[in-house]
């Protein structure tokens, strides 16, 4: 098992615009992913299987929730400690990333904002310890970029709702307690649901045969006549713009975490480029092997003052939507860029797992398309520049 040897760039001393609280944050989880993920993250992907066994320990450190006020379990900690959080769990791995994201934005998220006072009691301090595990239902087999054409749906039966539908490429399904599911009631109009494991005719099929997120497990939300009680409405806001608010926080954090998998990816380059002789140098001694080094650097830079500055905007309440968009965009572009430039670095050894780099460029191929995809963001960027939707 090698070692962990990971040295975080910092080119333009950009801790020097973290608080001290900020650095504690994210020093504790670069330290914990360390010891807990990096040396069994290889083994598990390989076999395409979860390590549940960490689940706890993310909770321990904010992985889960952490700016959900602590009366709810959470850590009350601003924008810019989530993200950094993110930033250090996806250098470990894009799915263990993904299952802190989904817990966090996709689920603690809509508790807090959308439910009420007995919902968030419930759920909220359990989620954020990782006794209870969530997931979230918004993307359909036919539905993904156009998410408001769901046709998942509630009845009204009186005493209860009766939900059927199926949801598609959920993280975290397979073994989650509660789902969050977006569906329409007989108007049309789109709502949160919190559908609870054990509930009759509620399934969830895992999804095999992944060549990306290997250890993150993915699954199917299917529902049959389930019988959700009325309590388990959100019933603070509905309507596209309830599921897209949750988006945002997510989004938001992959453009933190997309910075680390470039990190992990740039910092193996260069540790392989000083170690690695051929003609009886060390390649990085190289030209065309100090352009890759100089660009990767370059881009992680820039990604890091974008994520920044989008950390500040959404602490001060300002940031938008599009520009959310443009960060996620831009940095798991960047991300996947660096990938295939330092696979290259490492020649042969570069498809292998005694290298984390194949790992992050096949997680990134999922990332890049998942909570909006790559042109998807280009486009909301359009729109907000011109003010004409070239989606519709």
């Amino acid at each position: 098992m090698k070692p962990d040897l990971f040295q975080a760039p910092d080119y333009y001393l950009l801790d020097d615009l973290l608080t001290e609280e900020h650095k504690l944050v994210r020093d504790a989880a670069r330290a914990w992913v360390k010891k807990e993920v990096s040396p069994i993250i290889e083994d598990y992907a390989q076999r395409a299987e979860f390590p549940t066994q960490i689940v706890k320990g993310l909770g321990e450190i904010g992985g889960f929730g952490p700016y959900i006020p602590v009366e709810y379990g959470g850590a009350g900690l601003d924008q810019i400690s989530y993200g950094l959080i993110m930033q250090e769990i996806e250098r470990g791995d894009s799915g263990v990333r993904s299952t802190s994201s989904v817990q966090s934005s996709l689920v603690m998220y809509p508790i807090w904002k959308y439910g009420n006072e007995e919902q968030r009691m419930k759920y909220l301090p359990k989620l954020a310890t990782g006794e209870m595990i969530g997931c979230f239902g918004l993307t359909e087999p036919d539905f993904g970029s156009n998410p408001g054409g769901m046709v998942t749906n509630f009845k009204d039966k009186g005493d209860h709702y009766l939900l059927n539908g199926a949801k598609m490429w959920i993280s975290n399904a397979p073994f989650a307690d509660i789902a969050v599911v977006w569906a329409k009631d007989e108007s049309g109009r789109i709502h949160g649901l919190i559908v609870e494991r054990g509930m009759e005719g509620f399934t969830t099929p895992e999804t095999h045969n992944k060549w990306s997120l290997r250890a993150s497990a993915t699954g199917e939300l299917i529902f049959d006549n389930v019988k959700v009680p009325k309590e388990n409405l959100l019933p603070n806001k509905s309507g596209l713009g309830a599921p897209l608010g949750c988006l945002d926080s997510a989004r938001y954090g992959i453009a933190w975490g997309a910075i680390g998998a470039a990190m992990d990816c740039y910092d193996t380059a260069l540790r392989y480029s000083k170690e690695r002789i051929q003609f009886d140098k060390p390649i990085g001694a190289f030209q065309l092997q100090q352009k890759k080094l100089a660009e990767m650097i370059t881009e992680i830079t820039k990604a890091q003052l974008l994520t920044w500055r989008l950390g500040v905007l959404r602490n001060e309440g300002k940031a938008t939507s599009a520009q959310i968009s443009m960060a996620k965009r831009n940095n798991v572009d960047m991300a996947l860029t660096i990938a295939r430039d330092a696979r290259q670095m490492l020649g042969g050894m570069g498809i292998t797992g005694e290298y984390s780099i194949m790992r992050h460029m096949m997680n990134l191929e999922s990332v890049v398309t998942y909570e909006g995809t790559h042109d998807i963001h280009l486009l909301i960027t359009g729109m907000d520049v011109t003010g004409f939707p070239a989606f519709k």
